[in-house]
C-alpha cells in the first residue's frame, strides 16, 4: 500500500464502466467504483483530471457551457461543465480539446460524474467541411421548384414525343433548382446537413454571372434561431474555404492573380481580414436612393435588388462583403420566416454580397410555425402541393435555417475571374450546349 504523500502519478480509472485517462490523484493504485459509496470515496482521492478527446456536442447557456467530449475508449461521452467565458467559435463539433479540471459527482441522472473545467485548450480546430455536417445527395430530378427559385427545365422521356398523353412519373418533374426542401427533411434526422451538386436554371441570360447549369453548396441547420447565427456559418464557410484554397493551391491562385486579375490578391486579403458588414434591406434602399450614380433600375422599397445595386452597395461598404437582411415578404418564397414587424412585413432572409460579383450566398430562417406556414400556403394556393412540407411542422418541428452558395461565383470572387463561363470546363447557357 502506497502512502498518500507519494508523488502524484497518472493512471487509468474505471467509473461506471467508462475508462478515463490521465487522472491525477494522490494514491497511484488503480481504482474501480462499482457503487455510489465507492464513487464518492474515489472522487475524494482524485485531485485533478486532464481529459483529451473530441467534442461531440456543444450547448451554451447564459452562465454555463456544456461540452460532451469523447476519447474513443467508450460509446459514452464525458460531460464537461464550464463557465460561459470559455465559449468561443473554436469550441465546435469535431474540434479536439484538452480539458483540465475537477471530476465531481453529477447532479443529473444521465451520468454519474462530470468534469468541472478549469482550463480548456483547443488542440485542433475543426473547419467548415468537418464541422459535423452530414453530406446528403439530393435528387437531380424533382417535382418541386422551391417556389420561384428560377425558371425550370421540365424532364420528359424522348418517347413522349410519339405518345404525348403518357407521363412517366404521373406528375410533371423538373431538373432541380435547389436541394433545399430535401435538406429540410433530412435536417430533422441529422441536425446539420449539406449537399454539393449541379443545379439548373432555364433563364434566358448570357450575362457574365449566369449559367444554365452550375454547382451549388447548400446547407440546412436545425435548432438555429437567429440570422446572426446563420451569418456566422456563412462567413466562416467563405473565409475557411478561401484560406484552404490559398494554402493548398498557392501557385494556381498566384497564376490567376498575376496574369488575369492583378490586384486581386490584395482585394481578397482585405475581405478575409475584415468582419463582414450587416445592413437591412431598408437601409440598402436608402443608400441606393442617396447615391449619385444613375441606375438602370430605380431603387425603391419593395423592389428586388439588381446586380448594379448589389455591386454599388459593396463599393459603398469599402469593398468588404456585406450581408443584406430582412427583405419584404412579397419578394421571397413561402418558406421564409415572417418577422412580424408590422406594416413593413419582412422575412428573415439574408443575401451575402461580395466585390465584383454581387450576390454570392442566399439564405433564410425557415418558417417552422405551423399556423403561419399553413396560412401562407393557403393564400398562395399551394396547400395541396406542399402538404408534406406542412406535415414536417406537425411532428417535432424545430427552428431551423439554411443557405446556398453558387460555387462558380465563389471561384470568380477569390480568383478575380470576370466571366463565370471561364471558371467551368463545359459552360451551359442559352443557345449553347457544346459536347
Amino acid at each position: 500500500m502506497r502512502n498518500a504523500g507519494l508523488e502524484e502519478a497518472q493512471a487509468r480509472i474505471k467509473i461506471a464502466g467508462r475508462n478515463i485517462n490521465n487522472l491525477r490523484y494522490a494514491d497511484n493504485t488503480t481504482l474501480m467504483a462499482e457503487s455510489e459509496e465507492e464513487l464518492k470515496s474515489l472522487l475524494m482521492k482524485v485531485k485533478e483530471e486532464s481529459e483529451q478527446g473530441w467534442i461531440r456536442s456543444v450547448r451554451s447557456q447564459k452562465e454555463v457551457l456544456f461540452l460532451h467530449v469523447n476519447d474513443g475508449s467508450s460509446l459514452e461521452s464525458l460531460q464537461v461543465v464550464a463557465d460561459s467565458s470559455f465559449d468561443s467559435r473554436e469550441l465546435a463539433f469535431g474540434s479536439s480539446v484538452e480539458v483540465q479540471g475537477q471530476l465531481v459527482k453529477s447532479p443529473s441522472k444521465k451520468q454519474n460524474v462530470e468534469l468541472k473545467a478549469e482550463k480548456i485548450e483547443v488542440v485542433g480546430n475543426c473547419d467548415a467541411k468537418d464541422s459535423g455536417f452530414v453530406h446528403i445527395h439530393t435528387p437531380v430530378i424533382t417535382s418541386n421548384d422551391c417556389e420561384g427559385a428560377g425558371e425550370l427545365f421540365q424532364v420528359e422521356p424522348s418517347s413522349k414525343i410519339k405518345v404525348p398523353e403518357e407521363n412517366f412519373f404521373n406528375i410533371p418533374v423538373f431538373l432541380t433548382v435547389s436541394g433545399q426542401l430535401h435538406l429540410e427533411v433530412m435536417s430533422g434526422a441529422f441536425t446539420q446537413v449539406f449537399t454539393f451538386g449541379p443545379t439548373f436554371r432555364a433563364e434566358n441570360s448570357q450575362s457574365r454571372r449566369h449559367l444554365a447549369e452550375f454547382y451549388m453548396v447548400e446547407a440546412e441547420i436545425s435548432f438555429l434561431e437567429s440570422l446572426q447565427d446563420l451569418m456566422q456559418v456563412m462567413e466562416s464557410l467563405f473565409k475557411t474555404t478561401a484560406m484552404t484554397v490559398l494554402s493548398n493551391c498557392p501557385k494556381d491562385v498566384e497564376l490567376c492573380h498575376k496574369f488575369i486579375a492583378p490586384g486581386q490578391k490584395d482585394r481578397l486579403e482585405h475581405m478575409l481580414k475584415n468582419n463582414f458588414l450587416i445592413i437591412s434591406y431598408t437601409e440598402a434602399v436608402e443608400i441606393l436612393k442617396q447615391a449619385s450614380q444613375n441606375f438602370t433600375f430605380t431603387p425603391e422599397w419593395g423592389a428586388d435588388l439588381h446586380t448594379e445595386h448589389e455591386k454599388y452597395l459593396v463599393k459603398h461598404c469599402g469593398d468588404i462583403p456585406v450581408f443584406v437582411i430582412n427583405y419584404p415578404l412579397a419578394l421571397k418564397p413561402f418558406y421564409m420566416r415572417e418577422n412580424e414587424d408590422g406594416p413593413q412585413h419582412t422575412v428573415a432572409a439574408v443575401d451575402l454580397l461580395v466585390p465584383g460579383i454581387g450576390e454570392l450566398f442566399g439564405g433564410s430562417l425557415r418558417e417552422e410555425r405551423y399556423h403561419f406556414l399553413e396560412q401562407r400556403l393557403a393564400r398562395l394556393g399551394l396547400t395541396e402541393a406542399y402538404q408534406w412540407y406542412l406535415d414536417l411542422r406537425r411532428f417535432g418541428s424545430v427552428p431551423h435555417g439554411g443557405f446556398g452558395m453558387g460555387f462558380e461565383r465563389y471561384l470568380q470572387c477569390i480568383l478575380g475571374i470576370d466571366n463565370i463561363k471561364d471558371v467551368i470546363p463545359f459552360p451551359r447557357f442559352t443557345h449553347s450546349c457544346l459536347l
